[in-house]
This record gives structure tokens, C-alpha cells and sequence, in this order.
């Protein structure tokens, strides 16, 4: 018997190795999987040296537009993720009948109606196309950028989802051409103009001062989020991480690094449940 003892042991000896290596002394997770897109890569470069301070390692995983980080998240392939909006995030539980949730804010980055054949909005004609992207939340988020450009005008109702069908009114029988969100610098050279969102834009080398029209405030349904599965909202090392990323260092860092192009916006997830009352306003 034993000469069983020392394998047994051994085993023992391995697997408690190897646990250590993601949990900290206290039994936290102490290393991160992040599923982010490549706009915010500098930002979470950043945070991977600041969370090293704090005794937590973050491993990046950077997805293409090909990919959906929410899927990757459901799959258990990364801990947390942080690319998108929480208007797109209730609209891909809704569609998937997902439970991710967000666990903290970070920033807003600004939509912008772009061209590359005309300086201002009062120059495009009539019957001119502008591309918007086809996802339902930034569709309505680009028919709101362009009721703000007087360019058009959304139906009475509306939910925020984007639609022709939520189109009220259209004086310059403007035509709407959505595309995959990846693609609309792209169709710049085909349209008058084309709605994008700012990671996207900052990717193809523009940024706010070439849009024609952005974005101006803060709106609620358009603030980016940490999300988590809901099993996990309440994980402190995840929470350890949102707490990084809503310091003063970190708003510095993105300030000075994006220059104005996305802003720090911390508010509560009590406060962020209530955007969809800010559609009533618009």
C-alpha cells in the first residue's frame, strides 16, 4: 500500500498547482478572459497593467466583427466582454433569450454621419442614400442622428429599434441603405454618406472632426458596458475590474489617448436601467 502514497500525493500536489493559478490565496478568480473588439485595445492594455498592480491578470481577446464577443461569452470562452452598448446588449438577449448583464459602464462612443462628397448636411440632395447599420439598435440609433440632422423624422412610437418602418416623416425622400456595421466606411464612396459607429470609424482613420454630424450628449441606451452571464454579475473579481476602469487614471488615459473621440461615462446600473425612457424625449 505504500508504495501508492507518493503518486497519489503527487496528484494531489498537481491539481492544487494548478488551481492556484486562477484563484488567489482568498479563493478569487485571479486571471480574466476579456472579449473586446480592437477600437478599445489601447484601453484595455491599460487596464491589464493596472489590474497586474492590483494582483489580477487579464488575458485580452480580441474578436474581429466576424465574431460576436456575446457568443463567445455564452460559450464560457471568456469571463466578461466589452465592446457594445447596452441597447444592443438588451437586443441580443431578446433575440438569443440570453442573460448577460451589464456589471458596469464605461464609455460612449459617439456616432457620426460621415461622406466623402459633401462638407455639410444641407448640401445633400434629394433622394440621396445614406447608409446605416443594419443591426436593429444602431439602425434606430442612426434614424435619431439623422431626426437630429432634420434629415428625416421617427415614427411617434418609437422603440429605438431602427426600421424603414420607423421612418415618420421624410421630406428629402431620403433612401436608406442598411449595411453590416464592419462595412460602412466602405460604402462611402457609393452613398451620400453613411452612419458609423465610432470604433468603426476610428479603425478606417476618421474621427469626429470629419463627421458632418455626431452624436452631442450622453443618451442612456448608447453607453458601453462590462456584461457578464448573469451567474457572474455578482463576481468580485469582475467587479475589481470595473472598478478600474471607472478611476479617474483610467478617464485620464482615455481622454488624452482617443482625444475626445470616447468619453468616460460612469453612472450606476440603476440609472442605465432606465434608458428607454430616454426615447420618449427624442
Amino acid at each position: 500500500m505504500k508504495k501508492w502514497i507518493f503518486p497519489i500525493f503527487l496528484v494531489l500536489g498537481v491539481l492544487l498547482v494548478a488551481c492556484s493559478n486562477d484563484t488567489s490565496a482568498e479563493g478569487e478568480q485571479s486571471k480574466v478572459k476579456v472579449g473586446i473588439r480592437n477600437s478599445e485595445l489601447r484601453t484595455w492594455e491599460y487596464l491589464k497593467e493596472q489590474a497586474e498592480e492590483e494582483g489580477l491578470e487579464i488575458e485580452i481577446v480580441n474578436f474581429s466583427s466576424a465574431y460576436d464577443p456575446n457568443q463567445a461569452l455564452i460559450e464560457g470562452d471568456i469571463d466578461i466582454n466589452a465592446f457594445q452598448h447596452v441597447a444592443y446588449l438588451d437586443s441580443f438577449n431578446e433575440n438569443t433569450n440570453s442573460d448577460i448583464v451589464p456589471i458596469g459602464t464605461t464609455i460612449i462612443a459617439p456616432l457620426g454621419l460621415y461622406s466623402s462628397k459633401y462638407d455639410a448636411v444641407s448640401d445633400i440632395p434629394d433622394e440621396a442614400q445614406i447608409a446605416v447599420p443594419n443591426d436593429a439598435p444602431n439602425w434606430g440609433r442612426a434614424l435619431l442622428l439623422l431626426q437630429e440632422a432634420g434629415l428625416l423624422t421617427v415614427v411617434d412610437d418609437f422603440d429605438g429599434n431602427g426600421g424603414k418602418d420607423k421612418i415618420k416623416e421624410n421630406p428629402k425622400n431620403i433612401e436608406i441603405v442598411p449595411v453590416d456595421g464592419a462595412n460602412a466606411p466602405r460604402v462611402m464612396e457609393d452613398t451620400a454618406g453613411s452612419v458609423i459607429n465610432n470604433g468603426v470609424s476610428l479603425e478606417a482613420g476618421l474621427t469626429l472632426k470629419d463627421a458632418l454630424i455626431h452624436e452631442s450628449q450622453t443618451a442612456k441606451p448608447y453607453i458601453n458596458v462590462i456584461a457578464a452571464r448573469e451567474q457572474d454579475k455578482e463576481n468580485e473579481t469582475f467587479q475589481k475590474i470595473v472598478e478600474i476602469y471607472q478611476s479617474e487614471q483610467t478617464a485620464e488615459f482615455i481622454e488624452e489617448t482617443y482625444k475626445g473621440n470616447y468619453l468616460p461615462t460612469s453612472i450606476t446600473l440603476e440609472e442605465l436601467s432606465t434608458y428607454k425612457e430616454a426615447y420618449s424625449s427624442n
